[in-house]
Order: structure tokens, then C-alpha cells, then sequence
């Protein structure tokens, strides 16, 4: 059974744009995870991440504003529906807040996968960012 959700928030020096498409890059997505990752970036095209981890479709794109995902790790359950993550990218001077939101975890799931989103995903994109002023 499917229940949890939460949203987490990031602030990044980097445009929108930049965060848009290294997000949707399989070469950026694992240049800045650390990770191989292959993103085929339009509605309806599949991405792998984290070497096969994380896996789903895109199912919505706002060019430069948001990506919405089905999404699911290796250890979802094979009865567990997909999650949702949905990005939003909210551009202030010199920077970006990102908003994630993700739904739909199985059961118990949440707060591993929120620190999950902090550690392998928000903290390395500040540093990949960083890295590239």
C-alpha cells in the first residue's frame, strides 16, 4: 500500500534553466549524482538512475519550471504503484529554489526517502553547481 508523501525545498546558485537541463541530462543527471543515469528527456520517455536504483517515466514537462515523474527504487515492492516526484523550479536573483514533492511512497518509505533526496541529490547539485561558477 501506497500513503506517503512530503516536500522538500533547496536553494541553488543556478539559474533554472541550468538545474532544467542538467536534471534531464543523462551526462549532467551523473556527473552531478556521481552515478550512471539515462534520461530520455521528453513526456513519455523512461530514465534510469543511480545505476538502475531508480527507475520511471517523465509524465509532464514545463520547460525550465518543472518535471513531473513516475518514480520507484529497487526496493519498492513488485505490488507497490509507482510514486510521483514532482519537481518545481522557482528562480530568484542569482539563484533557484527547487521544490520537490514526492507522493504516493509505500508505506513506511517517507523519511528515508527524504533523506535520501537531501544526501544523494540536493547536497551533490549545490556542490555541481557551485563547481561550475
Amino acid at each position: 500500500m501506497n500513503s506517503g508523501q512530503f516536500s522538500i525545498s533547496v536553494t541553488i546558485r543556478a539559474s533554472r534553466e541550468q538545474i532544467y537541463a542538467a536534471y534531464l541530462s543523462s551526462r549532467d543527471h551523473a556527473a552531478f549524482t556521481g552515478s550512471p543515469a539515462k534520461i530520455d528527456n521528453r513526456v513519455g520517455g523512461k530514465f534510469m538512475a543511480w545505476d538502475g536504483y531508480i527507475t520511471g517515466e517523465i509524465i509532464e514537462l514545463v520547460k525550465n519550471r518543472k518535471i513531473v515523474q513516475t518514480w520507484r527504487t529497487t526496493e519498492f515492492q513488485k505490488d507497490d504503484a509507482d510514486s510521483i516526484v514532482e519537481i518545481a523550479l522557482r528562480e530568484g536573483p542569482g539563484t533557484t529554489t527547487v521544490i520537490l514533492t514526492h507522493k504516493n511512497l509505500p508505506a513506511g518509505a517517507r523519511a528515508e526517502y527524504k533523506k535520501g533526496w537531501k544526501e544523494y541529490y540536493f547536497e551533490p547539485m549545490k556542490k555541481y553547481f557551485t563547481g561550475r561558477e
